[in-house]
């Protein structure tokens, strides 16, 4: 599992000229999944995510937690983090997990990230043509892999 995780001053998503989430800041994660991933990849990355202190307190370092701020979460679905583009110039997206296991872990994804921080986590469409729009703050991201953090 992957999610690369833009910090932001805004964020939304827009489907055929309609805005299906938004949050006026914190973070965007954007979501992919590979065939091997199960609710214990899910479970790493939600507590980290949780946890991760990348808002700055009043000495502006990075030392405050999305909850610490009161931040939202905007999140997408992006099965092309597992592009594979070692050959050729067309990507390969094998790696990726196949659409209905793929959206099954992600809106268990959202449900936990709910959960564990008693957030409404907005979201786009999966599978949907997006339109997502973010405001990167710093610019901080960060890509987080579930096989990294495992380790």
């Amino acid at each position: 599992m992957r999610v690369l995780l833009q910090r932001t001053k805004s964020a939304s998503v827009t489907i055929d000229g309609e805005i299906t989430g938004e949050i006026p800041f914190g973070l965007c994660l954007l979501v992919g999944f590979t065939h091997t991933d199960t609710e214990k990849e899910i479970d790493v990355l939600v507590k980290k995510i949780a946890g991760l202190r990348i808002f700055e307190d009043e000495n502006e370092k990075m030392n405050l937690s999305l909850l610490d701020v009161g931040a939202g979460i905007l999140s997408v679905s992006q099965f092309t983090l597992y592009a594979d583009v070692r050959k050729g110039r067309r990507p390969s997206f094998t790696d990726s997990a196949p659409g209905n296991e793929a959206e099954a872990l992600y809106q268990l994804f959202n449900e936990k990230l709910e959960q564990e921080l008693g957030l409404n986590v907005e979201t786009g469409v999966f599978g949907a043509s997006m339109q997502v729009t973010i405001t990167n703050d710093g610019p901080v991201t960060i890509m987080l892999d579930s096989d990294e953090l495992a380790k």
